[in-house]
C-alpha cells in the first residue's frame, strides 16, 4: 500500500511506523553526528579558553563515549519498535490460519 493511503486508514489495519523507522533512524544518526561535532568542537574551545584545560580534556573524552551510548540507545529502541509490529503481524497470520 501506498504511504498516504496507509496514512489515511482509519480502520488501522495497515501500519505506517514500519515504513518511517529507517528516516527515524537515519534522522537519529544525523542529529547525534551533529551533536558530536559540535560538543567537539566545545570541548576544544574550552580547552584552549583560561582555566578550562581539564573541563575541555574531559569534553573530549566524553563526547564520543556519549555519542557511542546514545546510538546503541538509538537502535535498541528502534528495533523493539520492529519486532513489536513483527510480533503483530505474526499473531495476525496465527489467527487467521486458526480460523480456516
Amino acid at each position: 500500500m501506498d504511504f498516504l493511503t496507509s496514512l489515511f486508514d482509519f480502520s488501522f489495519k495497515t501500519f505506517i511506523t514500519p515504513k518511517l523507522v529507517r528516516i527515524l533512524y537515519i534522522l537519529l544518526l544525523a542529529l547525534i553526528a551533529i551533536g558530536t561535532v559540535l560538543s567537539f568542537i566545545g570541548g576544544l574551545a574550552t580547552l584552549f579558553s583560561r582555566g578550562g584545560f581539564i573541563a575541555g580534556v574531559g569534553i573530549i573524552i566524553a563526547t564520543p563515549i556519549f555519542a557511542v551510548i546514545y546510538l546503541i540507545m538509538a537502535r535498541v529502541s528502534m528495533e523493539i519498535t520492529i519486532v513489536i509490529f513483527q510480533i503483530a503481524e505474526h499473531l495476525g497470520d496465527i489467527a487467521r490460519n486458526r480460523s480456516m
